[in-house]
């Protein structure tokens, strides 16, 4: 029986992009799905097969190179902000037209709320790692924060002058993490930390890629050389940090693809002819090709790599990130990068170490099989109909069903150490 679907949320690449195969396979079933987000997204919604709903825009927040507890406390509240705008517009679509159930992203809270006070099955999509009583990322984001700090304090205010408002309960607690009857995790039950002490309300489905970024294309200049991929998100960018790589890397056996964002170039300097720099690459499409990857530890960007089997050099700016780099090196599937000693030879002789291990190399065939036992969009769906108490309608097979490539690179170039 077809079912109308609400997914919700609200910003941020790394929370609306891993949730959009799902969105098609769904659509595939037969389902409508809408998708509430805000207008940057419109788009990629729309191509996934869903129809968009309108929330407000959350307004720019540029944070520093490092993330510290009192950008955190900060964030905390410009977040709740473009929360707060978005509960009656998504109170009021979902009681004029009510869906029979909402897949909502795990920082949208409005979300939880709307479902709860209508009474719609809810379905938490959570594209980092989960957290329980054992182990808690949330600890993570707000060490240094007790209540009695300052923008902790203004925090819970808002969150009662909120609740004053709308007649509904809300603590910062509950801005967090908070489960739902079905959570869908979108990474392996191996990368998981602590993940047995989680109950059966949490499905570790792995990741999901979209088979249409599968289909972007990019080759390298040189097809004989390795290919070294630099990238520290589409937020944060660090003109230091690249000038490093650029003075670790220039005219050297790798030929470097790395992003940059919005930063602007001209502060880079000059760019030696091994290094291909751009806004923005097609990700998927350079880890097929990519023997390794320098990476910001966005959950996103690691669970791509490991689908390619490309091992992982870290370098984590937010709690968040320092959390997934950690993991990352827990089980041996790259290293992690000391902000304070980072120079050129130390990232020059990261990159050689993780590129030619052959225990890194063991690790990400494994973790790469995980991945690919998970069940990947499929296994997502079917849990979400199941959620609905009807039969799934593709169980097992059909549409967009895998997490990625069955292999990486076949047979990676490893350069000689310099």
């Amino acid at each position: 029986m077809p079912q109308h679907v609400l997914f919700v949320a609200l910003t941020g690449h790394g929370h609306v992009t891993p949730t959009l195969p799902l969105v098609g396979e769904l659509v595939r079933r037969g389902h409508r799905v809408d998708y509430a987000t805000a207008a940057e997204h419109s788009s990629a919604v729309a191509a996934a097969g869903a129809r968009w709903v309108a929330l407000p825009s959350m307004a720019p927040f540029t944070p520093p190179a490092q993330v510290g507890p009192e950008v955190m406390a900060a964030w905390f509240r410009h977040f709740f902000a473009a929360m707060r705008a978005a509960y009656p517009v998504l109170l009021d679509h979902c009681a004029t037209q009510r869906p029979d159930a909402i897949c909502y992203d795990a920082t949208n809270w409005p979300a939880r709320l709307v479902a709860h006070r209508l009474g719609i099955p809810a379905v938490r999509c959570v594209p980092h790692l989960a957290s329980n009583e054992t182990f808690s990322l949330d600890a993570r984001l707000t060490a240094g924060l007790d209540p009695a700090h300052p923008g902790m304090a203004a925090f819970a205010a808002d969150c009662a002058h909120f609740s004053a408002e709308h007649g509904v309960h809300l603590d910062p607690a509950g801005t967090v993490d908070v489960p739902a009857a079905l959570n869908l995790v979108f990474v392996p039950r191996e990368f998981q930390p602590a993940a047995d002490s989680f109950d059966d309300r949490f499905r570790f489905i792995g990741p999901l890629l979209d088979s249409r970024r599968q289909r972007e294309s990019w080759s390298p200049r040189d097809p004989d050389a390795p290919t070294l991929f630099v990238s520290l998100g589409s937020v944060m960018t660090d003109a230091a940090f690249y000038r490093t790589c650029l003075a670790a890397f220039g005219d050297g056996p790798w030929q470097v693809a790395m992003t940059v964002a919005d930063q602007d170039t001209a502060a880079l300097g000059t760019v030696p002819s091994n290094v291909d720099i751009r806004p923005r690459f097609p990700q998927l499409a350079v880890l097929r090709h990519a023997a390794a990857f320098i990476s910001h530890a966005g959950m996103n960007s690691i669970m791509e790599a490991l689908c390619h089997g490309v091992p992982l050099i870290t370098f984590p700016q937010t709690p968040e990130q320092v959390a997934n780099a950690d993991r990352v090196r827990e089980l041996g599937l790259g290293e992690r990068l000391d902000a304070t000693a980072l120079t050129p030879e130390a990232v020059r002789d990261a990159v050689t170490r993780v590129s030619s291990s052959p225990a890194i190399r063991t690790n990400l065939d494994r973790m790469r099989r995980s991945i690919q036992d998970s069940g990947g969009v499929a296994r997502g769906a079917d849990e979400i109909e199941r959620h609905l108490g009807i039969t799934p309608t593709a169980a097992g097979g059909g549409g967009s069903t895998g997490p990625g490539p069955a292999s990486g690179p076949t047979s990676p170039r490893w350069p000689s150490p310099r």
